[in-house]
């Protein structure tokens, strides 16, 4: 008999790189470990896990190290800088969970896969760029990349100003069966980091890389269905999901259905690029056969589990 569906547990880049840290190895693997003790524990319970992970402001910081030394090194599209920054935030959650899971002597595979995501050639958002990468600027700051350097900057959650790329949607994740299989088999996965690489078919069928930026949390809710997930655990910087996010009137969500996620969502009460993609991703997530949702920070995602921490979204 197969184990159940795979569980799928998806690490937001602001619990890799906290707010008012700097960004250092040391800081991020100081994180994915807080992180990978918990997973570790779910691990040990035979559930079949596959983890994804956000990259920002990682991507964005590596487009920046190939900026300032562009008078030496050949820069490289952003679709490499996808690629580059999903090995290494991958090697660094596989080291770590291997690390955690060696403390109770279980070992397991783990195992990081460099995921391509088929976008469309004509996806209008090429045209419109949201996603926001790399780190957070001032007015002042913002102002003068617009002027110098021609990008594209908005206010991002309250906390300041950050450049925003294209974010088409995925379509497909080219490497889902390998992942389900692996999955399934006892090998825990690492795979659609950062929204995973952004690919375009052809019209015979070749992959090309594309520049942009996949949302990870709506690349995460495309693997999830396509490897037939049970249930979908997002970590991010936030306790739970809020109504009037950063208003007097701030309340937070504990449970609600997928209908009533959709009814916030379409009310505009959760931010783009932020909550709003996370919400977005569950329900399409619930709506293609998931069973629930569950959104919180990873210290707290073992309480969520059993109902006293976080918010819990379902059918």
């Amino acid at each position: 008999m197969l184990p159940a569906g795979p569980t799928i547990i998806s690490l937001g880049g602001n619990a890799i790189i906290k707010r008012g840290e700097k960004g250092t190895v040391e800081e991020q693997f100081k994180n994915i470990q807080s992180s990978m003790a918990c997973v570790a524990r779910m691990v040990e319970s035979g559930r079949p896990i596959i983890i994804t992970h956000g990259n920002g402001p990682i991507v964005g910081n590596i487009l920046i190290s190939f900026e300032a030394v562009k008078t030496k090194i050949p820069p490289m599209p952003l679709y490499i800088c996808d690629a580059d920054s999903e090995g290494g935030i991958g090697f660094m959650i596989q080291q770590t969970l291997y690390n955690e899971l060696r403390k109770t002597h279980r070992i397991e595979d783990v195992v990081t896969v460099v995921t391509q995501v088929v976008v469309d050639r004509v996806d209008p958002a090429f045209k419109n760029p949201t996603k926001p990468i790399g780190p957070f600027y001032t007015s002042q700051e913002a102002q003068a990349l617009t002027r110098e350097k021609g990008y594209v900057m908005v206010e991002d959650s309250l906390r300041g100003y950050r450049r925003v790329v294209a974010s088409p949607r995925p379509v497909r994740v080219v490497e889902a069966d390998v992942i389900k299989r692996l999955a399934l088999s006892g090998v825990v996965v690492i795979a659609a980091g950062g929204g995973g690489v952004p690919v375009v078919e052809d019209t015979d069928g070749h992959l090309r890389g594309v520049d942009a930026v996949i949302d990870k949390d709506l690349a995460t809710s495309v693997l999830a269905k396509e490897v037939n997930a049970e249930v979908f655990i997002n970590l991010t910087q936030v306790e739970m999901v809020y109504l009037d996010f950063g208003k007097p009137t701030q309340r937070g969500i504990e449970t609600m259905n997928v209908e009533e996620a959709r009814r916030h969502l379409n009310a505009g009460e959760f931010a783009p690029g932020s909550m709003g993609s996370k919400i977005e991703a569950a329900v399409e997530f619930l709506e293609g056969g998931g069973k629930e949702v569950f959104i919180t920070t990873p210290e707290l995602v073992e309480e969520a589990l059993e109902g006293k921490k976080g918010t819990r979204i379902y059918r």
